[in-house]
């Protein structure tokens, strides 16, 4: 598994954007994304997940749990950066 960089809040919803994921609002710091996916059943569910505009870089951790929230992988999000 590739490490993960350390990068700014924007280019992660960049990235997560170009997942496509759209920027639905933002409450304070936090911008709030989601996407629609399709289950195995053929039903349609929403996936959101938050990225706090706090400083200047995230912390690997942050990172990690923002993919986690997004059910994307690290090789996924790194070929989208």
């Amino acid at each position: 598994m590739p490490k993960l960089p350390r990068i700014d809040a924007a280019q992660t919803i960049r990235a997560l954007e170009r997942l496509g994921f759209v920027q639905v609002r933002q409450r304070g710091s936090h911008v709030i994304l989601k996407k629609q996916v399709q289950t195995d059943e053929g039903e349609m569910i929403e996936i959101g997940c938050v990225v706090p505009l706090h400083r200047k870089t995230l912390a690997v951790g942050t990172l990690k749990s923002i993919l986690n929230q997004a059910g994307v992988s690290i090789e996924e999000f790194l070929s989208n950066l």
